[in-house]
């Protein structure tokens, strides 16, 4: 038998073990009868609403030094309010839910979830979740459609990703901070497919839910056993841990995989799925430029919570990222159009993998010869000698000896941007879907996508306009290979088109739009929550862009990331080979994707070119007006005064004229993008330079999406 002494130093020791904690249901009701909101005791803790709400729904357990203060407090309250007992004073009852509408300054506590997140936060059994505050922005969406939004997945009460700090708090969207225990890679993907609570639904029935993405800060990728940073690479994009690293043996040991990149700053680390169950997670590491700064301005200086908040938002209104936003893009193709649905064998009755009619299969497609690139093997085995197709973005400068008198003497040269005009070139575009095949002087139908080649080099334009055939704007030296927009467009001008040879699908669909519609939701409603709605008149919209980034950084973050998403997602339909050692003729590996479709992506490019050649053509018949550059989305013009408003065509009502450069919030509508004086602008022009570069005020970089 134990002594009394040993008994005694036992329970000591016991006693001075962490201190453990009353059932979260009984601190939720000890802080209720003492009548304090969970705000108050949050302020108190230092620490934020979420964590305490957490707390008290058993989701997460407080760590030192706010364990031992919060049970100190705990202690207190019950030896004060103890359970069935009657309390000695008059207890505050619980504060009552908020109405969606209320006259009273919002507290913290009374929001949970950041509006436009989708994401709900589990509440506590007692106490129904409200939605989350935020610094308040402006919106175009009442708050009765917010509340109406559809509730999170059950699956997924957390949302679609957690940026994990050093200190194993996982920051999720909607202010939620979850602890995670994880001390290894192999215990991270665990505890995020079986505890996390992440992921997010499919965005097609067909498709698949997406992957739970957990990003590291640089002390979370240290306390995990990376290196902070990977040095010594030729590229950014080859970055990745060599096989002998202790943590990719970590995870093989643990009878985890890599893809075929490695663990790089994207990495995906997966089992084969059980069933209809998907065992993958995505890692993302900040430290080693997971998040471009092009793309993702200012993110990777935010705080954690700061950061799942912008690529939460992205998440919902976009896609939970895949890796860069080109990446991204791509993805998003994918998941709006899946390859693949379940249907039905006729002879067995089973259920078999099938076609998704309006998708590009799971087979790769080889392009025709001239839709490819030099180095293709199509081209290159073929021994193609017939050229290729040029449907790029303009860059284009007029020539200083057709100015006039009267443009030169006006006192500014202002910039007009269109917004995201691969995106709104996307909208219910027509594209190919099946192999090419090859005709010999057909007849030009504008409805068959395809690549054509015809000479439109007698066709004579006004020298002031750029020409619609080509991305330098000069006029066509012979026959060429034109993408069907183009043609079609040189048709609607009145000119006759003859082509010699075509490369033309039968099957055809508009893959684009599920893509483009959801890209123009995400980009209109992120401008909306920045104060620039689409009710806004033109002056108002002026003042509301020039404003709309000082408003809330973090959503400009994302606004950035969605127009990123769009062009480099169009790029992506022509990744090129990437690596010095790459040898002509060799395939690459985007050229295994079915979504490898430079047609698609030529598509794109000439309705976007036809479309500003449009406008352009349309400004001149209205106003007299001529352009000074352009640069793929960007035109400038001569103009009276530092404002738009003062050389844009409007009808005698006020209202903008239909066909010429509107100003506005919606994707192919313009925006200001910069006012110079023109003096600076044809001082670029006779040096050979494109005053749309530069009209912003700093070096600005064409970026065609590649």
């Amino acid at each position: 038998m134990p002594s009394q002494d040993e008994l005694f130093d036992a329970v000591d020791a016991l006693l001075e073990e962490e201190p453990q904690l009353p059932p979260p249901e009984e601190r939720a009701r000890l802080r209720e009868t003492a009548g304090i909101t969970q705000a108050r005791l949050a302020a108190v803790l230092k620490t934020s609403t979420q964590t305490v709400k957490n707390w008290e729904n058993g989701r997460s357990e407080p760590k030192p030094p706010r364990l031992e203060a919060y049970q100190r407090l705990l202690k207190g309250w019950a030896a004060k309010y103890p359970a069935h007992a009657a309390p000695t004073a008059p207890a505050v009852a619980p504060q009552p839910e908020a109405p969606q509408t209320f006259t009273r300054v919002p507290t913290v506590e009374q929001d949970e979830a950041e509006p436009g997140t989708g994401v709900a936060v589990k509440p506590a059994p007692e106490r129904p979740a409200r939605p989350a505050a935020r610094p308040a922005t402006s919106s175009r969406r009442p708050a009765a459609k917010k509340a109406a939004k559809p509730a999170v997945d059950p699956r997924f009460p957390h949302g679609p990703l957690a940026v994990l700090d050093g200190d194993g708090s996982a920051y999720a969207v909607g202010g939620v901070v979850l602890d995670c225990p994880a001390t290894t890679v192999p215990e991270l993907v665990e505890w995020t497919l079986r505890e996390s609570g992440l992921g997010a639904p499919k965005l097609n029935r067909y498709g698949k839910d997406s992957d739970p993405l957990i990003v590291l800060t640089a002390a979370a990728a240290v306390k995990l056993g990376l290196p902070e940073r990977l040095e010594g690479h030729e590229q950014r994009r080859s970055l990745r841990l060599p096989e002998d690293h202790p943590v990719v043996k970590q995870v093989a040991k643990a009878k985890w995989q890599l893809t075929q990149r490695g663990f790089g700053p994207w990495a995906r680390i997966y089992r084969k799925a059980q069933g209809r169950d998907r065992q993958c997670v995505q890692l993302a590491i900040l430290s080693w430029d997971a998040l471009d700064e092009r793309s993702w301005p200012g993110v990777t200086e935010m705080e954690p919570a700061d950061i799942a908040r912008v690529l939460g938002v992205y998440a919902q209104r976009v896609i939970t990222p895949r890796g860069s936003t080109a990446v991204s893009g791509l993805e998003l193709m994918t998941a709006l159009r899946p390859p693949t649905k379940a249907v039905q064998d006729p002879e067995t009755g089973n259920w078999v993998s099938g076609y998704n009619a309006g998708s590009l299969g799971t087979e790769p497609m080889d392009p025709a010869p001239p839709e490819a690139t030099p180095e293709h093997p199509v081209v290159v085995n073929s021994g193609w000698t017939g050229g290729f197709l040029n449907e790029e973005a303009y860059q284009w400068v007029r020539s200083v000896d057709t100015l006039s008198d009267e443009e030169c003497t006006l006192p500014f040269a202002v910039g007009l941007d269109l917004n995201t005009a691969f995106l709104a070139a996307a909208a219910r575009l027509v594209v190919g879907l099946s192999a090419p095949d090859h005709f010999h002087t057909p007849k030009f139908n504008p409805k068959i996508p395809g690549s054509w080649l015809a000479d439109l080099s007698h066709i004579e334009l006004d020298p002031r306009l750029p020409s619609p055939f080509t991305p330098d704007g000069s006029r066509p030296a012979g026959p060429a290979w034109y993408q069907t927009h183009t043609l079609a467009y040189a048709q609607q001008l009145g000119y006759d088109v003859h082509p010699i040879e075509a490369y033309l699908r039968r099957e055809t669909g508009a893959y684009l739009d599920p893509w483009h519609d959801r890209l123009k939701d995400a980009y209109v409603d992120t401008l909306a929550d920045m104060g620039v709605t689409k009710d806004l008149d033109d002056a108002a919209f002026l003042a509301a862009m020039d404003q709309h980034k000082q408003n809330d950084p973090a959503l400009a973050a994302v606004l950035s990331a969605i127009k990123a998403t769009v062009k480099g997602g169009v790029g992506k339909l022509r990744e090129r080979p990437q690596g010095k050692h790459y040898k002509e003729g060799e395939t690459w590996p985007a050229l295994s994707r079915p979504t490898w479709r430079p047609d698609i992506r030529a598509a794109v490019i000439s309705k976007a070119r036809v479309n500003m050649h449009r406008k352009l053509n349309n400004m001149a018949k209205m106003t007299g007006l001529f352009p000074l550059a352009v640069l793929s989305d960007c035109v400038v013009y001569p103009s009276p005064s530092e404002s738009p408003l003062d050389f844009l065509p409007y009808a005698a009502s006020g209202k903008p004229q239909p066909g010429a450069f509107r100003l506005g919030p919606t994707p192919g509508l313009a925006k200001l993008e910069g006012v110079q004086p023109m003096l600076w602008a044809v001082d670029l022009m006779e040096k050979g330079l494109n005053p749309a570069r530069h009209i912003k005020g700093g070096d600005a970089v064409l970026d065609e999406g590649e």
